[in-house]
């Protein structure tokens, strides 16, 4: 009986010890200095969308996940450690992007995500790399034509986690919000008529009309949704030399081609 109650001090001691390492360990890989880890292993991992058509989306023949934001980190990568550097893209959405990067399962996020003052609590910003703007999806035939239709009667999709739901409701106070997880299952409670329109950046929502032409983008965007990069706090080397890529592309022409890929235009 003795030796039982001898063991219990020591196996209370060893859980403790290794609860304390593991959150050391943690908390090292999250304040680890981004650029020199990244250049020791000639990679930068990437936060990325995985359903969002035009800017991250899977490819679901080549099994991997292709978009803007996928082309815009690869250039990044190349540029920052070398043509031999590899972009590595980890699957977030709005609600995980900033958690996995706090915690250091992803090095910068590049996921259609707006600049705003309230996320800049919580993380740094590289330039702007998109300029983007909120705007409204409907089923063609729809009698919302513009923002200012959205009354009481309406109902609006939006995405938890994500500025389009603060928007929202600062435009059209008296609609209903009813906010999905993810951009697939508003497009889909919009398609079975849960609301009577989506709410996103443009850009995403074009993304969606081109692959379901009964859905059209109407009014004017009544927002203006800056893209940038998301970094963690204390990164300013790692933040400056992305902003500093982000000049090298568009300099030389690598921009503005990724740009025509996937929007058929030239950047405004």
């Amino acid at each position: 009986m003795k030796e039982k109650l001898n063991k219990i001090p020591f196996l209370f001691l060893f859980t403790f010890l290794m609860v304390m390492l593991a959150g050391c360990q943690s908390k090292t890989v999250a304040n680890q200095e981004i650029l020199e880890k990244a250049t020791e292993s000639n990679q930068i991992t990437w936060g990325v969308k995985y359903d969002t058509k035009l800017f991250g989306s899977i490819n679901i023949e080549k099994r991997k996940v292709e978009g803007f934001d996928i082309d815009i980190a690869s250039a990044l990568t190349k540029e920052i450690l070398g043509e031999d550097a590899q972009a590595e893209f980890v699957e977030v959405t709005s609600k995980t992007r900033i958690p996995l990067l706090k915690n250091g399962n992803i090095d910068a996020i590049i996921a259609t995500m707006t600049i705003s003052e309230e996320r800049k609590k919580q993380v740094d910003f590289s330039d702007v790399y998109f300029d983007a703007g909120q705007s409204l999806l409907v089923k063609k035939g729809s009698d919302i034509k513009d923002i200012s239709d959205l009354n009481k009667n309406k109902t609006v999709l939006a995405v938890k986690g994500s500025t389009s739901t603060e928007n929202i409701r600062k435009h059209a106070p008296e609609a209903k919000v009813l906010e999905l997880e993810n951009y697939a299952e508003a497009f889909t409670a919009l398609q079975s008529g849960q609301g009577d329109a989506f709410t996103t950046d443009n850009s995403i929502l074009l993304g969606m009309s081109s692959e379901n032409p009964n859905y059209v983008l109407t009014g004017e965007k009544f927002t203006d949704e800056p893209y940038g990069i998301a970094i963690n706090k204390g990164q300013d080397k790692f933040r400056e030399t992305i902003n500093e890529a982000i000049v090298k592309i568009k300099e030389n022409g690598t921009y503005t081609k990724i740009y025509k890929k996937w929007f058929n235009e030239e950047p405004k």
